[in-house]
């Protein structure tokens, strides 16, 4: 009989293990206590080097660990030795042999077996076993593949390179769905249907496996991050399919970062003048965020936010609020502004303490504000009273105290009864913000 070694006896070890070990003389090696029943045919053995007195070695290991397994065991390696990995990735454990086995004897044969503890309940008949010669002569070849065919496995021949473009379609994509549903907290319902049931039956059979093997399918398979953003696109594509093409199909629907009064407010009626918008909607969001949060779900068709000021420089809320969500550009303009500082009609200056408004107003302001009004505390307000149009209608409801300031365009005067204590206060009289107009993908 073949002596033949199986480094790792993990959940894959331990299935290896029941398909060959009445077939040869077995030694197993596992950093962890092995626990098997007695056997004639197994060795278990604590003592690395042993496990290369064996004719063939199996490799049973992780996939992140296998070159540094390799790399250590190599001084053990003989000469006609037959080394196979049964890792899920095949160029990876490719370009370790080929790296660790340059100039050598030792033979190293490419096997997938796509099954495990979960499939083979049942028995092993008709399962598939990908192998690859890869670096094993012919008579070593013609062994292991007869034998696999007696065990009633279906051999299937195929190159690491096509063995990896194939899997990261197929085990590589399952292995993410099931990941996915099993963070979606899929459950089982008394109304599942066949369907609902196959996909809880993914989600088993794919998250029984350890995380480190899902993301070494993912991090070690140089397919699988095309397929990941090839599936978000897809997802996304069916998603915008999904909502309306306009939320009124008599009317665009802007959503928009400020509130009514606002800079926000003064760039749209640019925009629509400028572009010739008869029929159109508004919608005051306040924040970027809810900009974004709007146009995604498709209850906006358009939105627009301030991104850049000549001053200010970058607008962070709204820098922040991108980074989460895929839009379009539709246009970038800007508008010339200027801050004024107001306060309520019944309200002593004397009295006021505090500035609230948007951060990138302060910034613009920033020098001004120093000269002529350091006595006065600057802070900009949180979610939507980070925007000044809010401050100025909370003011005007006897929603904040008197001792409040506010600052930002002087049509918020107009709208709210506002008294305006000075106006044009930004730092540069040529000061411009940015705006981008957005749709969805």
């Amino acid at each position: 009989m073949k002596q033949v070694s199986i480094v790792g006896f993990g959940r894959f070890g331990q299935t290896l293990y029941k398909l060959i070990k009445d077939d040869f003389l077995i030694t197993l090696y596992d950093k962890k206590k092995i626990d098997v029943s007695s056997s004639k045919n197994t060795k278990i053995i604590k003592n690395i080097k042993e496990i290369y007195n064996s004719d063939v070695i199996f490799f049973c290991v992780p996939i992140s660990s296998f070159e540094q397994v390799i790399s250590s065991h190599k001084k053990y390696f003989r000469e006609n030795q037959l080394l196979i990995d049964v890792l899920s990735v095949k160029m990876h454990p490719a370009r370790v042999f080929e790296r660790y086995l340059k100039n050598s004897q030792t033979q190293a044969l490419l096997t997938h077996p796509m099954f495990g503890p979960d499939s083979t309940k049942f028995g092993f008949g008709g399962l598939p076993l990908i192998m690859d010669q890869f670096m094993t002569d012919g008579l070593n070849f013609k062994f292991w593949k007869e034998y696999f065919i007696n065990k009633k496995l279906r051999i299937i021949e195929m190159s690491a390179k096509k063995h990896d473009e194939m899997a990261a379609d197929s085990q590589g994509l399952t292995h993410f769905i099931g990941r996915l549903l099993n963070a979606y907290h899929l459950k089982k319902t008394p109304i599942d249907s066949l369907g609902t049931k196959k996909l809880l039956e993914v989600v088993e059979q794919t998250c029984n496996d350890s995380w480190q093997l899902f993301t070494d399918l993912q991090v070690f398979n140089p397919y699988t991050k095309q397929m990941r953003i090839k599936l978000g696109n897809t997802y996304d594509q069916i998603y915008s399919k999904l909502l309306p093409m306009q939320v009124d199909p008599g009317f665009i629907t802007f959503g928009i970062q400020g509130g009514k009064g606002s800079f926000n407010e003064e760039a749209l009626q640019y925009y629509i003048k400028k572009e010739k918008i008869k029929n159109f909607r508004i919608k005051y969001l306040y924040t970027s965020e809810n900009v974004f949060k709007a146009l995604h779900k498709g209850g906006i068709d358009r939105g627009q936010f301030a991104i850049h000021n000549s001053v200010g420089g970058i607008v962070g809320e709204s820098v922040h609020a991108m980074a989460n969500y895929k839009f379009n550009i539709i246009e970038e303009f800007g508008i010339k502004i200027s801050h004024a500082l107001m306060i309520r009609k019944d309200a002593n200056f004397s009295d006021i303490t505090t500035i609230i408004t948007h951060p990138q107003v302060l910034a613009q302001c920033q020098s001004s504000l120093a000269k002529k009004y350091p006595h006065l505390k600057q802070i900009s307000g949180e979610k939507e009273l980070i925007d000044h149009a809010v401050v100025a209608k909370l003011l005007s409801e006897n929603k904040l105290p008197k001792t409040i300031a506010t600052m930002g365009s002087k049509v918020l005067s107009r709208l709210y009864n506002l008294q305006i204590i000075e106006d044009n206060l930004q730092d540069a009289k040529e000061n411009y913000t940015s705006f981008l107009q957005v749709a969805r993908v």
